[in-house]
């Protein structure tokens, strides 16, 4: 039997005054018939991994994508993360070419993102799961609506937050943002098909940065090039 993962409790409470009743329950529901019909990613088990990783009030950063990568072994839970020893996919790729291009570290062999997690920054897609090889399958399950509360709630809870929103579905959350309390940068998606639209040379690492120091918050480190990347057998 497929074991439910949960919110954490911080964030439903969080959500507790905008979301619909029994929205994540029936977002669930539809969410463990696709598992159980199909192969879908990341492993349910991980669907909430960057709510788990990061607390509501440690939030500095918010970066969000459309939805999970969908070939075998890539999704890992975090937006645009894949585990260590996996191939770096290409939107990755261009997001450690615009990191490398703005501060000049070099490029990771590790695409694991748990550590600008663990400094703050809440990896998320608008979409939280996606069927094997069917990009934005699961766009009509309702994650859009949980995901929509999450950004409008952070954004009314608290102040001096970074939204980094690259793409389309990304950039729709923007309307729920008060740009005056935050900083939003928007930008085309990384992927190989849009980021030399203006994703490649948006500068929103650094932006981030000097942003989160003129509100007296500490940076992030987004140098990730001395992280192992061990392979699994």
């Amino acid at each position: 039997m497929m074991l439910r993962p949960i919110l954490p409790n911080e964030w439903l409470q969080l959500i507790s005054h905008i979301q619909p009743e029994g929205l994540v329950n029936d977002i669930m529901n539809r969410v463990e018939q696709e598992y159980n019909t199909y192969r879908c990613f990341p492993e349910i088990d991980k669907i909430f991994k960057a709510f788990e990783m990061v607390s509501p009030s440690r939030v500095k950063v918010v970066i969000i994508g459309q939805d999970p990568y969908h070939g075998i072994g890539q999704a890992n839970g975090l937006a645009f993360s894949v585990s260590p020893g996996v191939k770096i996919p290409p939107s990755l790729g261009n997001i450690f070419k615009e990191i490398n291009k703005e501060f000049g570290y070099s490029i990771p062999t590790n695409g694991d993102l748990s550590r600008w997690a663990s400094q703050g920054v809440l990896l998320i897609n608008s979409t939280l799961t996606v069927s094997e090889a069917k990009p934005n399958s699961h766009e009509k399950i309702g994650w859009t609506i949980l995901t929509d509360a999450i950004v409008e709630s952070l954004a009314n809870e608290f102040k001096n937050l970074v939204f980094l929103c690259w793409g389309a579905h990304a950039i729709k959350k923007t309307s729920l943002i008060e740009d005056k309390d935050h900083l939003i940068l928007q930008s085309p998606h990384p992927s190989p098909l849009s980021a030399h639209r203006g994703f490649l040379g948006n500068n929103h690492f650094r932006l981030a940065n000097e942003y989160l120091q003129l509100k007296e918050k500490s940076p992030i480190d987004w140098d990730l090039s001395n992280q192992l990347n061990f392979t699994f057998d």
